[in-house]
């Protein structure tokens, strides 16, 4: 734990763990519920008073409808037995509206829970509805109590659920607001019940919403910044999550966001950069964003590549290393990227060490790899024999020797045209997407009425209107997730 690693004479006290903790800035573009899992974390670090964070649950649990939880946290904080004010009334509250929406629900969920009638649904919703409405008594009253339903169970905790019941509503819903709210709500509840599979298709489709959006640019960066958030829960834990958000964040929607509205987002995108070395392409791309956005926002990773990559300075990029090894342990999403991190630094510095150096001395390298010299002569004989690299290792003067190396003409067309092909799917895509709203206006069809209501993900947003600093103010942590 960060605690135990500060008592043993950690780079980093905990004070600057502290000050590099960005659970107060994610929080803010994160629903309630979300924001649970990373106090819990924080918990286990010991970089804040217990004490302190018991209170931030606290204050997160009392807009809930989690009220047993809250009620034991209370008693935490307070050393007590006693029940917590107006406990009694407010749980009584609770189980009133849970048993008022079940039994409204009941008639829709008798039908939803039927196999033979989920075989015989298909894609046309208002086919669907016909075919209910014919067989099964449906009313179109039945959905908006199953979306109430669904929400409630969301707002208890109930969070699989709350994923299925909104499923079965997008599935006949033919209201495009509640299915936009409803597809924030069921990623939401993707996320707490870690089915990253399904989160990511959701993701994907709120993605695809907010670009069909009509909506005011302001409000299009607002939906785009909850997204950014929302989706570190996939990308991190998803197989494949660190190939997609290099994808997604290098868009230039995207990038234009985070550097608009969440600079701090750069350390997850530098994380998912130097860990996968099938997204290498885009280092160049990423030094030129952390030198741009150095100004509002740096840490030590975003330092670290700025270090190696605009200075060459190769003692401040072991520094920054180092912490970086201790701010990863901190941070809820990059936990489980910290080994794979340092093992990629290492290569990373030593690969530009190489560039710049024909002779290089082992024990002067290993110190710049954060190693002794044992294990620093093993890793790069290690490194040298796997990689098959254009080196000897003389052990009379233990050195290593590098030859030229120089990329041939070929090699130099297939790194600087190697993102060309995706940029130009990514660019045909828009143009079609952008042709096929007009031919709908055109046509006179609801399309681009309906279109005009995709920002409606958002619950109770705010327009972020004037400049940048008061974008970055704005926020809250009750605009997303079921209602």
């Amino acid at each position: 734990m960060a605690g135990d690693e500060s008592k043993d004479g950690s780079v980093l006290e905990p004070t600057a763990l502290r000050r590099y903790d960005l659970t107060s800035k994610l929080s803010e573009y994160l629903d309630r519920h979300l924001v649970l899992p990373l106090l819990e974390f924080l918990s286990l670090k010991e970089i804040y008073p217990e004490k302190d964070l018991l209170n931030a649950k606290y204050d997160l649990l009392k807009a809930t409808s989690m009220i047993d939880f809250a009620n034991q946290i209370y008693k935490q904080i307070n050393d007590t037995d006693d029940d917590a004010p107006e406990f009694v009334e407010s749980r009584t509250a609770v189980l009133q509206v849970y048993e008022d929406l079940q039994e409204k629900s009941a008639d829709i969920m008798n039908i939803i829970q039927d196999p033979t009638v989920i075989q015989q649904l298909k894609q046309d919703k208002l086919a669907n509805v016909k075919f209910l409405e014919d067989n099964y008594s449906f009313r179109p009253e039945m959905l908006t109590a199953l979306y109430d339903y669904a929400r409630v169970q969301y707002q208890v905790g109930n969070y699989s659920g709350a994923a299925e019941m909104l499923y079965h509503f997008r599935i006949l819903s033919t209201d495009f607001d509640m299915n936009i709210n409803s597809l924030w709500g069921k990623f939401a509840a993707e996320i707490l019940t870690q089915n990253w599979e399904t989160a990511l298709e959701d993701l994907n489709r709120l993605k695809e919403a907010i670009e069909r959006s009509t909506a005011s640019n302001s409000e299009q960066l607002l939906q785009r910044t909850w997204l950014i958030h929302w989706s570190l829960f996939v990308f991190f834990n998803h197989p494949k999550g660190r190939d997609y958000i290099v994808d997604l964040l290098f868009q230039p929607n995207y990038i234009n966001s985070i550097e608009t509205a969440c600079p701090w987002i750069l350390r997850y995108l530098t994380a998912a950069v130097i860990t996968n070395k099938r997204r290498r392409t885009y280092l160049k791309d990423l030094v030129k964003v952390i030198q741009q956005e150095s100004v509002s926002y740096r840490d030590p990773v975003t330092e670290f590549v700025e270090s190696l990559y605009a200075r060459f300075d190769f003692e401040g990029a072991q520094r920054k290393l180092a912490e970086c090894d201790e701010v990863l342990a901190c941070d809820f999403f990059l936990v489980s990227t910290r080994a794979d991190f340092v093992e990629n630094a290492r290569l990373l510095i030593f690969e530009t060490y190489c560039r710049i150096h024909q002779c290089i001395d082992i024990r002067g390298l290993s110190a710049k790899l954060n190693l002794n010299e044992a294990d620093g002569e093993k890793w790069i004989v290690n490194l040298v024999r796997n990689a098959r690299m254009d080196a000897k290792i003389d052990s009379e003067t233990n050195t290593v020797m590098m030859g030229a190396q120089y990329n041939s003409v070929y090699q130099q067309v297939i790194e600087r045209t190697r993102a060309l092909s995706f940029r130009s799917s990514l660019l045909a895509s828009n143009i079609e997407k952008r042709e096929n709203e007009l031919q709908n206006r055109r046509l006179g069809g609801g399309g681009a009425g309906q279109a005009a209501h995709a920002g409606g993900g958002d619950r109770d947003h705010r327009r972020r209107d004037g400049d940048r600093d008061g974008r970055r103010r704005q926020g809250g942590r009750d605009n997303r997730g079921p209602r």
